[in-house]
């Protein structure tokens, strides 16, 4: 495994994941990469790390530029398993390396993820030199986890960003200019959305600190890494850390079970669609979470549907409300309703309205709900009164 030259001195040492389809939930249907760097210079320094299953990668592209045990500081940006996993077998081959990492929740907890070593904990702020360049260290907590910082280094005009600005998306093509743009701004978004779309007042005051500073490339934890569409991504971030809806885009999210729920949302989307807002149905039986809040983030609206089964929602309707529950920002200007079909008791659609309710959303509709299979009229009656109430 080679290394990748970045600039003149500065290696990507990262590892591709080309087979990893699942993250915590988020179907990484592109597989990933975790992204370290290497500088060479007075103080050979490395930045992040891999997961573990990828130790021999990391070491293999290290060993192409260096021996590692010439390495002197270790930075450490972020403390979870896909940028540390890798640490502790690292650091078997070179012992006397120093780690840095943030101050004081990444020194209170690195330990637990990388073993018993020295530790230097560092702040906003604080600088390390390692010869012609320096190294600057700037804490984004809970972007997207306590410990979480990036480094800034001004001699290069870099900025690594580890978590910030990432994609899942394994490519052997490491910058924004040699690859898809319309595949990376995907995954960009969907990347966001499954992972940061919860803390978008961290990630605004992560973009006026980088918006203070000359950057030239940026150097993601994940994924491609960017030089030549550097304005366009801290745009997006911007719209998407802002939580910004488009008020002419609408999601129909559904189960049906004898495509009653189905026609219901058929309906739905059909009126949707005669007031000018572009709608897009999710069969949760073959569409995932994941890909369903990559399109919610800029939504307006969302229609939630779901048969009655045992009295309750059925599965995959109450596991995608969990799973939008814990990305959606507090503060929701979405629009909402509930919506299903059922038998005799009819329970899910309350349930699912009050699932709505709790995340935050604005119910711009009564609840519908429909005995069995919805006649013509049903369907009409359901259509008119939507249009209504846009």
């Amino acid at each position: 495994m080679k290394a990748i030259q970045i600039r003149d001195n500065i290696y990507w040492v990262g590892a591709i994941d080309w087979s990893v389809r699942n993250f915590h939930g988020y179907e990484t249907g592109r597989g990933s990469t975790y992204n370290a760097y290497l500088i060479i210079d007075d103080k050979i320094t490395l930045i992040d790390s891999t997961k573990k299953e990828f130790s021999a990668e990391i070491l293999s592209r290290i060993s192409s530029v260096i021996d590692p045990a010439k390495i002197d500081y270790i930075v450490c940006n972020h403390l979870e398993a896909d940028h540390s996993g890798s640490m502790n077998d690292i650091l078997q081959y070179c012992p006397n390396a120093q780690i840095f990492v943030s101050q004081p929740n990444g020194l209170k907890n690195i330990a637990k993820f990388c073993g018993e070593h020295s530790y230097n904990g560092v702040k906003a702020g604080d600088t390390l030199n390692i010869g012609k360049r320096n190294l600057t260290f700037v804490p984004v907590p809970m972007l997207h986890w306590p410990d979480s910082m990036v480094t800034y280094c001004p001699e290069e005009k870099i900025l690594f960003s580890n978590d910030g600005f990432g994609q899942h998306l394994a490519t052997n093509e490491r910058f924004d200019d040699e690859f898809d743009y319309s595949i990376l701004m995907h995954e960009a978004k969907k990347y966001y959305a499954n992972i940061l779309m919860l803390y978008g007042r961290q990630a605004q005051t992560t973009l006026k600190t980088v918006a203070n500073l000359d950057i030239e490339m940026i150097l993601t934890g994940h994924g491609i890494s960017w030089r030549s569409h550097i304005k366009d991504i801290l745009d997006l971030y911007n719209k998407w850390s802002n939580f910004e809806a488009d008020e002419h885009k609408a999601l129909v999210v559904f189960d049906s079970m004898w495509h009653s729920t189905e026609l219901i949302a058929k309906t739905i989307g059909e009126a949707f669609n005669a007031k000018g807002i572009s709608t897009k149905y999710c069969d949760l039986k073959v569409v995932h979470y994941s890909d369903i809040v990559t399109d919610f983030l800029d939504s307006e609206y969302i229609a939630v549907g779901s048969p009655t089964l045992n009295n309750n929602m059925m599965p995959n309707v109450a596991a995608f409300l969990c799973y939008l529950k814990g990305l959606t920002p507090k503060k929701s200007n979405r629009k909402a309703l509930a919506f299903g079909s059922y038998g005799w008791g009819g329970q899910s659609i309350a349930l699912v309205q009050k699932e709505l309710e709790e995340i935050g959303f604005d119910i711009f509709h009564d609840m519908i709900r429909i005995a069995n299979q919805p006649t013509d009229e049903d369907l009409d009656n359901i259509y008119n009164s939507i249009i209504e109430k846009l």
